[in-house]
């Protein structure tokens, strides 16, 4: 049966991610990379396509989850009619290193644990050889000297509410290092520590063992390039600790203190994980091909660094004095765009790379049955003119922020400027990577003016050089082609493409580059056609998938990330009371762990698309902050307003 998106938790080490269904099973993982290919895949398939479950071996038992605290380490509270039993899984952040921790504390009682382990790498295609270390260790002998590891951390209990336990012979954190198994195939290779290893049964490994209350068992499975050496065991204590202290230190430093504080942390969180601590790279999800529609075709890839993802992602943590990422993403956006202007890609790899083809790959069913299953990503060819105009915005925000440009990255801007200044009259995919015919999207014009406009404002609000007088009369052309072309007086509503009848969500983002205002009539124009053409169920599609424009079959669910636009729209242009309850509806669609997918099944109350999606996360961040910011005008406009004669009333009076 196949796992509900939503059952799916993340964790994560800043590099890469794992999924844990709530039954236990980590079934998604790409080492040590978000774009590696995947060691566990049966998301995307069956269990032999590699997955890796500790979990209570009663079908009765039941489980509460949650983060400890704003971290990324899971805590799952298993009860059972024998007792419960606790699970940590985490990925330990700043080591160098590509682990998976999986602590298991006995609580009350006794409580008999499973677990299964099937390693298939090469996204569940290729099954390694696995040796066994089961050496009997010499209990008294001295151990050996454990390798350098991590400052430990402050809080001794922050993982664990009951007494410390002393380590046992085959603790993990024991430097004993004779009980494993070592699993190899072509470059990559794991090692799995623990004490109760599974044994092999018809190419898989499996077992149980018994967790009794006050004991503590670890097991950590450890990636590494399979020509070298696997690291030596972890002090799996100190390094829990020390990544929860991280993600605690890092949620600290934002400035969301209000009534939305919550949702917006996690999404600043879900932000931080999917940047890569090395390369600065943001991936726009921790999956690929996860369907928008079961059984459908519309399954893509998007573990890659999208400019126009990443750069909406800057913006929102940019929003939250976050101005130390901005100058890290600067940094790989120089690297990742360095040669010819006419060589730029809409993505990139984490590091920069350009090659991405799209494949399929056929030994995967899909998740749900979807396929086809892909991996790399044909839209990397697209030309989509909306890109730089967000690169554009988000670094203008950067300068706001006070991140100074450096040698390269203002004549970088300069030359991309250059580049569009040659290019602008050109149709392209649009912001939804359509694979049909390419159309001057009316949306992808808007974000051409919006990177003609930052470089007007660089040179006269910055003192930055630059050929501001030509950037504005491209600029002006570009509006007055948007009025005549891409407006239908009419029906008062900017269309999705030139000559189209139709709207698209992506409209909204007019308002946001500041094309004109929220509450211009054409704006409110727009938004009452995208409530009567585009939201069957209460919530914003990107836009009408029957009329063909983007050359594939028809039918998908409401993409959260224009709900979220359409809740900032309602805040910004007095309608706040709307932006509330939808934000509210929003809110309520994510799982407990405050994680969101792609797009959303209304009728069926199910996720679907890539998840957790960055889109859906940032776009939820700008929704909150739009709607504190309305709450205070609307509080100070309260407050200052003239007292009429009824305020004067005494409510005791005739």
């Amino acid at each position: 049966m196949t796992t509900p998106i939503e059952n799916y938790a993340l964790i994560s080490d800043c590099h890469t991610g794992a999924l844990v269904g709530a039954n236990g099973s980590i079934d998604w993982l790409c080492l040590p990379r978000y774009d590696s290919p995947a060691m566990f895949a049966a998301l995307l398939g069956t269990e032999d396509n590699g997955r890796w479950l500790i979990a209570p071996n009663d079908d009765a038992a039941s489980v509460r989850r949650e983060y400890v605290g704003d971290s990324f380490v899971l805590r799952s509270v298993w009860t059972t009619p024998t007792g419960t039993v606790e699970v940590i899984d985490a990925m330990p952040v700043q080591d160098r290193r590509a682990d998976i921790i999986r602590r298991i504390r006995g609580i009350k009682g006794t409580v008999e644990m499973r677990q299964e382990l099937e390693i298939r790498f090469g996204y569940g295609d290729v099954v390694p050889w696995v040796r066994r270390l089961d050496h009997t260790p010499d209990l008294s002998a001295e151990p050996p000297a454990e390798e350098a590891d991590q400052p430990t951390s402050r809080r001794r209990d922050s993982v664990s509410s009951g007494p410390s336990v002393p380590s046992h012979p085959y603790s993990v954190d024991d430097p004993d290092d004779r009980k494993a198994l070592v699993a190899v195939a072509g470059p990559d290779a794991v090692k799995l520590r623990g004490p109760h290893l599974p044994s092999a049964t018809d190419m898989r490994h499996e077992g149980t063992f018994q967790v009794a209350e006050g004991e503590t068992l670890d097991y950590v499975m450890t990636w590494f390039p399979s020509h070298r050496k696997p690291p030596g065991p972890l002090k799996v204590t100190e390094r829990l600790e020390h990544t929860i202290d991280y993600w605690h230190n890092w949620a600290q430093r934002s400035d969301a203190k209000y009534p939305y504080q919550e949702a917006v942390t996690r999404s600043l969180l879900v932000l931080r994980a999917l940047t890569h601590e090395d390369t600065g790279g943001i991936v726009a999800a921790a999956t690929t091909s996860l369907p928008e529609r079961y059984g459908g075709e519309r399954n893509w890839d998007y573990r890659y660094c999208w400019l126009r993802d990443a750069a909406l992602t800057l913006e929102a943590l940019l929003s939250h004095g976050y101005s130390d990422v901005a100058g890290h993403w600067r940094n790989w956006l120089l690297r990742a765009v360095a040669g010819d202007p006419e060589d730029l890609q809409i993505m990139y790899g984490l590091a920069g790379e350009r090659d991405l083809p799209e494949r399929e790959l056929e030994h995967l069913n899909g998740y749900a049955g979807s396929r086809p299953v892909r991996v790399g990503n044909a839209a990397v060819d697209q030309y989509q003119a909306d890109v730089l105009g967000e690169v554009m915005v988000s670094l203008e925000m950067a300068r706001h922020a006070n991140v100074v440009e450096d040698a390269f990255s203002w004549p970088l801007q300069r030359t991309l400027l250059g580049h569009l200044a040659k290019n602008w009259k050109e149709p392209d995919n649009g912001i939804w990577e359509v694979r049909g015919e390419r159309q001057h999207f009316t949306h992808s014009r808007a974000m051409l003016w919006a990177a003609f406009d930052r470089g007007v404002r660089a040179v006269e609000e910055y003192g930055l050089s630059g050929d501001a007088e030509s950037w504005r009369n491209l600029r002006d052309s570009i509006a007055d082609e948007i009025e005549a072309n891409g407006f239908d007086r009419r029906r008062n509503t900017y269309t999705q493409y030139y000559g189209s009848t139709t709207v698209d969500a992506s409209l909204l983002q007019l308002a946001q580059i500041g094309y004109l205002a929220y509450d211009d009539p054409r704006m409110l124009g727009t938004v009452a056609a995208l409530e009567r053409d585009l939201m069957p169920d209460g919530l914003l599609l990107r836009y009408d998938t029957d009329e063909g424009v983007d050359g594939l079959p028809p039918g998908e669910h409401p993409f959260l990330a224009c709900s979220f636009w359409l809740v900032e729209q309602y805040a910004k242009s007095g309608r706040l009371p709307d932006a509330r309850r939808l934000m509210d509806r929003l809110l309520g669609l994510r799982n407990e762990l405050g994680l969101l997918s792609e797009e959303y099944d209304v009728r069926n109350e199910r996720m679907l698309g890539n998840y957790p999606q960055a889109f859906s996360h940032l776009t939820l961040v700008r929704a909150a902050d739009a709607i504190h910011q309305a709450s205070e005008e609307a509080a100070d406009q309260d407050v200052s307003r003239p007292r009429q004669d009824a305020d004067w009333i005494d409510p005791g009076s005739n």
